[in-house]
């Protein structure tokens, strides 16, 4: 959904010669994938992460356009509110010191946003969700001025044909309603992207839907929203709500949601996936691409409006051949740029784990339970409990200490990470759970502690975002 489109209100002829289009692509994606003529290199990691721009006062800055402009860089982009960014990396191989290169690249990155964002008397920010966000800030005056925004605005309006519902249930209760899809901006995340060898491709996404519960808990850094104490990491239900328009035959409350967990693992090829949006999604884009059928322009703009927590893309490497990504969305951006690297290790780890155990074993958990244990695990953090392989209930903490951190060290080892960075990145996932203190827990806790202020909170993430030490060491002060 990165790209811009040229029109933003459509007819009917659009959505039947898009639609035509997309299955064309479709069915030629799908000839490519028999034919095991996909790129056969070897994993690819990358990642994208959004942020925030907050003024002086920790309030939202919506000064992105003028921003991006003036920083003039080529891995930054503009998100749908004017007070949000992207940042993305360039892609790794998944290798050798991988986490210490993307490490020094993000880092690179930062630096050099917190710095023009400075000479603008703002800041960026790394969080799940603002704590000094406001249901006023998120309105069509802050969307930014692109057609591909506006578009998705009034297409998901008209396919649900009322305004957006949010009922959140968690420590606190918030019920709302919302006239647009600026709530989607209030969530920012760490997508996690890895290119794959077709043979692997499926099973690696059907481990990382087994990964996602104690990724969620991990990386936990979004308990409140307009005040309102939710669930440890609260941009998974405003997410799925914000967004909130089904498949065919049922409207937003369809059989298939366009922002879900997913419907199932795929069986036998990362072709489900694709023909799922071929056969469930109705167009929500219909912008004419005028590209050549084999550049599958109209499969990955129609891809990039159905948000599954774990989602296959189609790309290119360098010679014009096609590779499948995995895109991994559970982890909250922040706390600091080294915790987004240590996540990203953990995950990389655990699921090339956990899918080399699926290629030798089969199924190691069923959907329904991967899919509960990602709600609750989202729910209750750190402090929550899920299902694993033994069919016994484990304190996430114990079962990502004894199982989980040694699953994703033999995950990294097998696809050749270097012992350093291994030791170094992980360590930091142990101390995070060692401390019980990831995003989340340092953010209830200097609420608890200072009287509901949260700007002063904003303030001090802030500054140890900057000093960049892991969130464990963080304290209240």
């Amino acid at each position: 959904m990165g790209q811009e489109i040229s029109l933003s209100q459509f007819d009917e002829s659009d959505f039947e010669r898009f639609y035509q289009k997309l299955k064309q692509e479709t069915n030629l994606l799908n000839q490519l994938i028999e034919q095991n003529a996909c790129s056969t290199r070897q994993p690819v990691a990358g990642f994208e992460i959004e942020a925030w721009l907050i003024d002086q006062n920790m309030r939202p800055s919506p000064i992105n356009e003028y921003y991006l402009t003036t920083l003039n860089h080529p891995l930054a982009s503009a998100e749908l509110a004017k007070f949000n960014i992207e940042f993305n990396s360039t892609p790794t191989p998944l290798t050798n010191d991988v986490f210490s290169r993307l490490h020094e690249q993000l880092q690179d990155t930062w630096n050099v946003a917190h710095q023009h964002a400075q000479t603008l008397d703002s800041n960026v920010l790394m969080i799940g969700i603002l704590p000094t966000l406001r249901q006023s800030d998120l309105n069509l005056n802050n969307m930014s001025n692109m057609n591909r925004y506006r578009a998705l605005n009034e297409q998901v309006l008209h396919s649900r044909g009322k305004p957006i519902h949010i009922d959140i249930t968690g420590v606190e209760h918030l019920k709302f309603e919302h006239d647009d899809v600026m709530l989607e901006s209030a969530t920012t995340s760490f997508q996690l992207h890895i290119q794959l060898p077709l043979k692997m491709a499926h099973h690696f996404y059907n481990a990382s839907i087994i990964a996602s519960a104690p990724m969620v808990a991990l990386c936990a850094n979004a308990p409140f929203l307009f005040g309102k104490e939710l669930w440890h990491e609260s941009r998974i239900p405003l997410f799925e709500q914000a967004v909130e328009s089904g498949g065919y035959f049922g409207a937003s409350q369809g059989p298939v949601r366009r922002v879900s967990f997913g419907s199932g693992y795929v069986r036998h090829s990362i072709m489900e996936c694709f023909q799922e949006n071929l056969d469930h999604f109705p167009v929500l884009l219909p912008v004419e691409q005028n590209s050549a059928i084999e550049a599958f322009g109209h499969l990955r703009l129609h891809n990039g409006t159905i948000w599954r927590w774990n989602r296959p893309l189609v790309g290119f490497d360098e010679d014009g051949t096609p590779h499948i990504r995995v895109e991994h969305r559970t982890p909250a951006a922040g706390p600091s740029v080294i915790d987004s690297i240590a996540n990203a290790a953990f995950y990389y780890g655990l699921a090339k784990s956990l899918c080399d155990e699926i290629m030798t074993k089969g199924q190691l958990l069923p959907f329904a339970q991967a899919k509960d244990n990602f709600y609750q695990a989202a729910r209750y953090g750190l402090e929550g409990s899920i299902i694993w392989f033994d069919g016994r209930k484990q304190r996430l903490p114990n079962l990502l200490l004894t199982e989980l951190l040694p699953e994703a060290i033999s995950g990294l080892e097998s696809l050749g990470v270097c012992r350093a960075d291994i030791d170094y990145y992980l360590d930091i996932i142990r101390q995070r759970i060692d401390n019980k203190q990831n995003g989340c827990q340092w953010q209830r806790q200097y609420i608890n502690e200072h009287n509901h202020d949260f700007t002063d909170m904003t303030r001090h993430y802030l500054n140890n975002q900057v000093i960049g030490n892991p969130v464990s060491t963080w304290t209240m002060a």
